[in-house]
């Protein structure tokens, strides 16, 4: 090193909250740790092939990052394409017609989708209403209440039945659920209101509500496991002021923590939602499997995975298959437009939250 080099070049580093400085430099390297003598070398002594190593690493990882996140939009994108050019056909004969025309004859080529848009839909809320509040009492008691022996064992148990077949929950729907339904479920729900039209009719077992019944059994895994991380992530800071105000355990468990993780309660439910809509093999082995529109949940319908699950193999001309597609179109679009309205409903608790603290 030269001799003016250590005066001239006099470098500054943070070091447990103090500046250190180096001068003269010359007398100092000697004792310094190497990691300090690393530090404190000048630009030009550092080594340059060193340097570009690190900063093409740092590129590559960039880009195969990028490339991963990039190739979910790609997928999405191709998608989305290959359902609409299968669907063209079935576009230009039909039109709009095809989402409102209720006529379902594959003889006489004359397709709509109504009633399976109305399946889909009734299903998937009737699972909704008798899944959120047995999955959120339940989150709410495996992440506050219970002790956690007993939270471990039951968490391990749910997340067991999340992955369940569906094709399983079809078949326990079949023997069990359908000839509950026949012979004691319906039948009480008949005696106490047959008077409200949606539990007026004749009662098969297989129908609308049991399908929702079917799916509100698959979705509720879902909506504890998930309510329960978020619940648990909620910081202990936030219960103990909760408490030391004065407030009981379960005020600070509604008031604080469910109102922390709103967000994530609400993501749950929509994650739940999107699989209801989408499920095919169980709903298709419970529902009847009959295109038409009734007041009535005991009455058999039709959902838009069911058919095309039932009719693809068998589907006869460009036509009929186009319909098909397009069915399977309609469905990605509702599952988007779920999804979307989703985050901008977690979006804006989220900002309002926000601005109230």
């Amino acid at each position: 090193m030269p001799a003016g080099l250590g005066a001239r070049f006099q470098p500054r580093f943070f070091e447990a909250n103090y500046w250190i400085s180096l001068t003269p430099m010359n007398e100092q390297i000697a004792t310094q740790p190497p990691e300090i003598v690393a530090l404190s070398a000048p630009p030009s002594l550092l080594s340059s092939s060193w340097t570009r190593r690190i900063r093409m690493g740092d590129l590559v990882a960039r880009g195969i990052t990028f490339l991963a996140a990039l190739s979910v939009l790609v997928i999405t994108v191709a998608l989305a394409w290959e359902l609409y050019k299968g669907s063209v056909p079935s576009i230009k004969e039909f039109g709009w017609k095809f989402i409102t025309q209720k006529t379902w004859d594959p003889v006489f080529l004359s397709f709509g989708s109504i009633t399976f848009l109305f399946g889909t839909l009734i299903t998937s809320v009737i699972a909704l209403l008798l899944a959120v509040p047995v999955g959120i009492g339940a989150a709410i008691f495996l992440a506050e209440l219970a002790p956690r022996a007993i939270s471990s064992a039951l968490t391990f148990v749910i997340e067991l039945l999340a992955a369940v077949p569906s094709v399983i929950y079809g078949l326990l729907g079949i023997f069990v659920l359908v000839p509950f339904m026949r012979e004691h479920g319906g039948a009480s729900l008949k005696a106490a209101l047959g008077f409200l039209p949606i539990f007026s009719g004749p009662n098969y077992g297989v129908g609308v509500l049991t399908a929702g019944i079917v799916l509100a059994v698959m979705i509720v895994p879902f909506i504890i496991s998930i309510s329960r991380e978020v619940l648990l992530a909620v910081p202990r800071e936030q219960r103990e002021a909760s408490m030391a105000l004065g407030a009981t355990h379960w005020e600070t468990t509604w008031h604080v923590a469910m109102v922390y993780a709103r967000s994530g309660i609400f993501g749950s439910i929509f994650l739940a939602l999107a699989r209801a809509l989408g499920e095919t093999m169980a709903v298709t082995m419970v529902i009847g499997n009959t295109p038409q529109i009734s007041a009535s949940l005991f009455a058999p319908g039709y959902t838009m995975a069911a058919v095309i699950a039932n009719e693809f193999t068998e589907a006869t001309g460009d036509l009929y298959l186009s319909a098909l597609v397009e069915i399977g179109l309609l469905l990605f679009v509702m599952t988007m437009i779920i999804n979307a309205l989703a985050r901008l409903l977690i979006w804006s608790t989220v900002r309002k939250q926000g601005a109230a603290a």
